[in-house]
């Protein structure tokens, strides 16, 4: 039977010199001082360097707001968790005995802290172009079927913008009320339009930055509606 860490090599198509490493990068803070929080912080700084060349590679005509966009994307908990399962880290990742009850091992931040980690020990082990090769390969897939940079901008961005093009002035954003307990806070808030009295959307959600922005694309959908009318 093949041992995990030999298979995890394997996937990611680098043999350690020093397993330790590779040992440490599957720490968890939870099992105590010898963690990989410290390999975590240099995966991170080299997954950013090595997507925004590849970035800047595929996508030679996009602006810098664009490419950040397209970087935040790729480089966010969810893709990063992704890419995780991928190479089966939750598997192997070492917890310590709370967060193994918990069930640690299937939390997306903590397989995204282990890949970012995982890379960081690669480059620590074989160098920067050894890793930037696995840190492109692995990531080859979401390069693959990368979205419209513009799609990526945010409600109220988005919104903001379609109203500046039309010279229209900018929408209104007010908390009707805040309800709940402290740990389960709920924000009800309107997105009006001071040129447009029809326009007033309320949203409801945990924080008032996500109702202000689900407020936003309702009130994005109904112009643009009209606009296609």
């Amino acid at each position: 039977m093949i041992d995990p860490l030999d298979h995890l090599q394997q996937r990611l198509d680098h043999r350690f010199a020093d397993v330790a490493l590779l040992e440490r990068a599957l720490s968890h803070r939870s099992l105590g001082t010898r963690n990989n929080e410290r390999l975590e912080f240099l995966g991170d700084a080299l997954v950013n360097f090595v997507i925004a060349g590849a970035l800047y590679e595929i996508r030679p005509a996009a602006e810098e707001g664009a490419l950040s966009r397209l970087r935040a994307s790729l480089v966010r908990e969810a893709s990063l968790a992704r890419l995780a399962r991928d190479l089966d880290l939750g598997s192997v990742i070492r917890l310590g005995e709370s967060e193994l009850k918990s069930g640690g091992f299937r939390r997306e931040s903590i397989l995204a802290d282990a890949f970012e980690a995982v890379l960081g020990a690669v480059y620590l082990d074989g160098g920067f172009e050894v890793a930037q090769r696995v840190v492109r390969r692995l990531f080859a897939p979401l390069l693959a079927q990368l979205p419209d940079a513009e799609s990526l901008k945010d409600p109220k961005t988005r919104l903001q913008e379609w109203l500046q093009a039309r010279s229209r002035p900018l929408p209104r954003y007010e908390v009707l009320a805040e309800d709940g307990p402290a740990h389960a806070r709920r924000f009800s808030v309107r997105c009006s339009l001071p040129d447009d009295d029809g326009s007033g959307c309320i949203a409801e959600a945990g924080s008032r930055r996500v109702a202000e922005q689900q407020a936003a694309a309702t009130v994005l959908a109904m112009l643009e509606a009209r606009d296609h009318a």
